[in-house]
């Protein structure tokens, strides 16, 4: 089965764009809290009331000021079972990004051990044991942008984040890491690959927010699995 949405609902709407009977698939927009804070209704909370099904879990997560697709299983079985396939590497993600910054390298792998930093962030070592691994693409996206497709072969808290900091190139909109201001953080959850139980899953969602993605939208054709990974 595949995937492919495109803008036609309202551009900040959280949605739900497939249903299966063990999983759902949803789109978190830019700027929403992936777990209710601070009186705030998270995005769990929404889809949960939006399908009337509060028991939902969410078997990964999006950080606040990251957009796209989201994977909630529909029962505790197939909870457990993403949770495997996450950790065993069976499920492939892909991410879109703007920086206005140039790389230090164009393509590669970025390794390192995550460290906690100061106020909840995050730094990259290339000292103690490797615990985060990033394959990506960079591509001119124009105006000064470059373009980065991002596939995280581990998942750790705001890897793709600092990342890019790492190759001098944080994340448009991205402050906290260095980021130039904009509209919204340019990080979107674009593609998700995997098999369930035989039968093959293949969804893509381009980003619908940003004015900086919109400028961009002639570089963000094609999915992207067809580019030369390691």
């Amino acid at each position: 089965m595949s995937a492919s949405s495109q803008a036609g609902a309202p551009a900040t709407a959280l949605r739900v764009l497939a249903e299966h009977r063990d999983f759902v698939l949803a789109l978190k927009p830019a700027g929403m809290n992936f777990h209710s804070e601070d009186g705030e209704a998270g995005f769990v909370v929404q889809v949960r009331a939006l399908l009337d099904e509060p028991g939902l879990h969410p078997v990964h997560r999006l950080d606040r000021i990251t957009s796209g697709l989201v994977l909630l299983a529909r029962h505790a079985e197939a909870a457990r079972e993403f949770g495997r396939m996450f950790e065993a590497g069976e499920i492939r993600k892909c991410y879109l990004a703007l920086s206005d910054h140039r790389p230090s390298k164009k393509q590669g792998c970025i390794k390192g051990a995550m460290l906690k930093g100061r106020g909840g962030s995050w730094r990259l070592s290339r000292e103690g044991e490797i615990d985060c691994a990033t394959q990506f693409f960079s591509f001119s996206a124009g105006d000064g942008l470059r373009l980065f497709v991002l596939s995280p072969l581990t998942g750790r808290t705001h890897q793709l984040r600092v990342a890019l900091k790492s190759l001098g190139s944080p994340i448009l909109g991205d402050e906290r890491y260095g980021g130039s201001p904009a509209d919204r953080g340019y990080l979107h959850a674009y593609a998700l690959r995997f098999s369930w139980f035989g039968e093959a899953f293949d969804f893509l969602h381009k980003p619908d927010e940003g004015e900086y993605f919109a400028r961009s939208a002639d570089q963000l054709t094609g999915a992207p699995w067809s580019l030369p990974w390691p």
